[in-house]
């Protein structure tokens, strides 16, 4: 036999691409050519398949006088990354009938060291998917990536070590490697997978004092606003933020299925599963395209990498202010769109932003403990670095202010993350059941349009009137005007109320923003 074909899969966007290995020989001088698009990371595969082949005890292909040509189709799809290496090995070793194998049905993905071994992939969970969809049956990877992969329900899952494990499995013929065909050594990963949570050192009751920032996270958290926090330097902001993705209820299969794809393609979860809500602080000095995503072969950045979870920017005015900006489409549309000249890609983005600043350069203005030393050229300066519709974009504002010092060495703890979580997650169940009954796909408050405000939330008149005068005396814009109506839909369903009272609206409208532009 001196032709083989087997399949394999890449990355595309979030999504897997099914891609056939077919590899050729035939006689003349040594020639090995990969063919279909190949980046350099797949033409140098040749090297490693090589190698590896040669280490796991068989004639490298280098060794023979014959023409290697390797096509990886479709043809017209860019080939990037390391998934063929395993591939192409077993489709030369098939094609030099150094084993005989049915390789329908079956997926082969892997990197190979040059001493035959499999190294972890990026973006297992999706190719996978990706697999099951296409209807095939088994998919063997690399043992790092079987876990994350078992996630995907009907379809065989094979884990392993290296390329002479995968050989062991498969091959219908006697082994040619130690005269044993060793079957133990590959393992099917089980489909149940027992849920890793995720530890964070912050809790609310760690931070002294800060009682109506607290409020104001809970109401965020209950119905996925986003939220600002404003005071000097040291008074826990930080800490604040860390602690509040606690809060967030857990995540369902589906969503740790989404996130941990996002994550494995972008290689940022190394293999492991994503079963908490994640939680994103890039620093200041990040690049547009790590927050927003982007590249020749646009790839998700940090407002992706947050999706169902936490976005939080520390000295939030301190960013570059085109990625400020950048972030007005995932605020308002929870997508992101990234546009270049071989085509468009759309990310999901959809997070909860808690961005922490201080209210001038030197943090100081308006401390009554401290004399702010900027200039009001650098205070102006600072202020215009968040514009106006950014502002509106964020539903809360809260302060954060310095806390007495008898109160910081006062002895036990304030109120625990749990306890805010129950009542968070019951709000959400609450926010759930009537989306089910106005049959709406949303899972918060913050996600409602206009038509749904129209349709799911009802105000008496004096409430209407209420909310319609406090917004005349603030010059609220119409999107303003419609956040406070979820804000203080959040508010009520916190308190288990039915219909919106006239302190759930006062409440909501002291959270809008109190720094002018």
């Amino acid at each position: 036999m001196s032709f083989a074909k087997v399949y394999s899969a890449q990355v595309n966007l979030l999504y897997g691409q099914i891609v056939t290995v077919e590899v050729d020989l035939s006689k003349g001088m040594h020639t090995f050519n990969v063919v279909g698009l190949p980046d350099k990371a797949v033409d140098e595969s040749k090297d490693r398949v090589s190698s590896a082949i040669k280490n796991s005890g068989f004639k490298s292909p280098k060794a023979k006088n014959q023409k290697i040509i390797v096509s990886l189709s479709p043809a017209d799809l860019k080939k990037e990354g390391p998934f063929f290496d395993l591939a192409i090995a077993l489709a030369y070793m098939l094609a030099s009938n150094y084993l005989k194998f049915n390789p329908e049905k079956k997926i082969f993905l892997g990197e190979l060291g040059l001493d035959g071994t499999l190294r972890c992939i990026r973006g297992a969970l999706p190719l996978v998917m990706e697999a099951k969809r296409a209807g095939y049956e088994e998919v063997y990877l690399p043992k790092e990536n079987a876990v994350e992969a078992a996630l995907v329900q009907g379809i065989k899952i094979f884990g392993a070590n290296s390329l002479k494990e995968v050989v062991n499995h498969i091959d219908t013929i006697s082994s040619k490697i130690d005269g044993k065909v060793n079957e133990k050594i590959l393992v099917q990963i089980k489909t149940e997978i027992n849920s890793k949570t995720e530890k964070r050192n912050s809790n609310f009751s760690d931070v002294k004092g800060q009682e109506g920032a607290k409020r104001g996270l809970e109401i965020a958290a209950a119905g996925g606003h986003n939220i600002a926090m404003y005071g000097p330097p040291g008074t826990g902001k930080t800490m604040l933020a860390r602690a509040f993705s606690q809060l967030l209820p857990d995540l369902t299969l589906e969503e740790v299925l989404e996130i941990t794809g996002i994550h494995s393609v972008a290689g940022a979860s190394r293999g492991e599963l994503v079963s908490a809500p994640p939680f994103r602080s890039p620093h200041h000095t990040s690049s547009y395209v790590s927050i927003i995503g982007g590249g020749t072969y646009p790839k998700p950045g940090e407002v992706t990498l947050a999706h169902k979870g936490v976005l939080f920017l520390d000295e939030f005015p301190e960013f570059e202010k085109r990625v400020i900006e950048s972030l007005r489409q995932p605020l308002e549309d929870n997508i992101v769109s990234i546009s270049r000249a071989k085509g468009t890609a759309t990310f999901p983005s959809n997070f909860i932003l808690v961005a922490a600043m201080n209210p001038c350069p030197c943090g100081n203005a308006g401390n009554r403990q401290r004399a702010c030393i900027c200039k009001p050229s650098d205070l102006d300066r600072y202020k215009r670095k968040l514009s106006g519709p950014i502002m509106d974009r964020i539903d809360l504002w809260v302060s954060v202010g310095n806390v007495d010092y008898k109160k910081l060495g006062e002895i036990g703890d304030g109120e625990k993350s749990e306890l805010i979580k129950k009542r968070v997650t019951m709000a959400r169940e609450i926010q759930k059941k009537r989306f089910v009954k106005f049959n709406r796909k949303i899972n918060t408050n913050s996600e409602m349009n206009v038509k749904d405000l129209s349709n799911m939330v009802k105000l008496n008149e004096n409430v209407r009137n209420l909310l319609d005068d406090s917004a005349e005396r603030l010059a609220l814009s119409a999107r303003a005007y419609h956040r406070v109506i979820k804000i203080a839909r959040t508010i009520a369903d916190l308190e288990n109320s039915e219909e919106i009272k006239s302190n759930h609206i006062l409440e909501a409208i002291q959270y809008r923003p109190k720094v002018s532009n």
